[in-house]
């Protein structure tokens, strides 16, 4: 098999992975909190792209029009109800919540959807690009490396060049003064979380065409999420899309040339080479810069 083959197939799926790392990145830089129910964000992004194709006739990549708004809402919501009532109190108690968040969230769609897998199959599912030299080009996952192109584009010009980016990413340099100069971080913190469980859901919606869907899904992704954030560096959107693209190629590579049974453990070796060597992370910068 090309070296091409799997390099390409892992660089696409990175891209999706890079999406959700981007968006635990950004609740941890503004924030200051690791977000336990990220993976469970994500699951619940795969079944309302499953709904939305199965109830709504939907594509699910159109329904990402839908999906994106109902998921920043659901995450602002979330913030005020519960995440802001701990942004002050020890990291145990955070991450207590947030894991005790994503039990419910899984738990609940255990007992609604029943533990059986769904799968998302569209008219292109199996459909893929031939080109020169055998390599072939999942119609799926290009679509989805896309689009997650085009919204890391938009999520960076949105940090960079608008007032509410640009205090965002104040917040997350310097909370307290951000709070002197006028910000509201309580309303930066909402934000952020929001975005965080858009971009967890639109990454579960883009990853739902490819993977089966199920309530514990989101646990294997919660942990792939994590190793992205500790490879980029906590806090560091860059770092996370970085981390995000080497993940998938290991992965990748993992499968195709020792075996896909060892692919998780390749990556968790990788995440504690890392640990042991470059704590701080690849970029190594705290904080929601883009």
């Amino acid at each position: 098999m090309s070296f091409l083959q799997p390099l390409l197939s892992g660089i696409l799926t990175g891209g999706v992975y890079a999406l959700a790392g981007i968006g635990m990145s950004l609740v941890f830089g503004v924030m200051n909190i690791s977000n336990f129910a990220h993976g469970d964000l994500m699951m619940l992004g795969m079944y309302l792209a499953y709904f939305a194709f199965t109830l709504l006739h939907i594509d699910p990549y159109l329904s990402l029009v839908l999906i994106i708004p109902t998921a920043f809402l659901f995450g602002y919501v979330l913030e005020k109800l519960f995440i802001n009532r701990v942004i002050n109190h020890p990291h145990q108690n955070q991450i207590l919540l947030t894991i005790g968040l994503g039990l419910i969230m899984s738990n609940t769609a255990l007992l609604a959807f029943t533990s059986d897998p769904k799968i998302l199959t569209t008219s292109y599912s199996s459909s893929a690009f031939n080109l020169p030299g055998g390599i072939s080009i999942s119609v799926p996952l290009l679509l989805s490396f896309l689009i997650t192109c085009v919204i890391i584009a938009i999520l960076y010009i949105f940090l960079s060049k608008t007032t509410t980016g640009m205090a965002l990413r104040a917040t997350s340099q310097n909370r307290e003064a951000a709070q002197l100069m006028g910000i509201n971080v309580a309303k930066m913190s909402a934000i952020a979380f929001g975005l965080g469980t858009a971009l967890a859901a639109t990454a579960g919606a883009l990853i739902a065409p490819t993977y089966y869907i199920h309530p514990l899904a989101g646990h294997s992704f919660l942990l792939k999420a994590f190793t992205i954030c500790v490879l980029g560096g906590l806090g560091s959107v860059v770092g996370a899309g970085v981390g995000g693209i080497i993940i998938g190629v290991v992965e990748a590579m993992s499968s195709t040339y020792l075996s896909s049974d060892w692919k998780d453990v390749v990556v968790f070796v990788l995440f504690l080479a890392v640990l042991l060597f470059r704590p701080q992370g690849l970029f190594g910068k705290m904080g929601g810069q883009s």
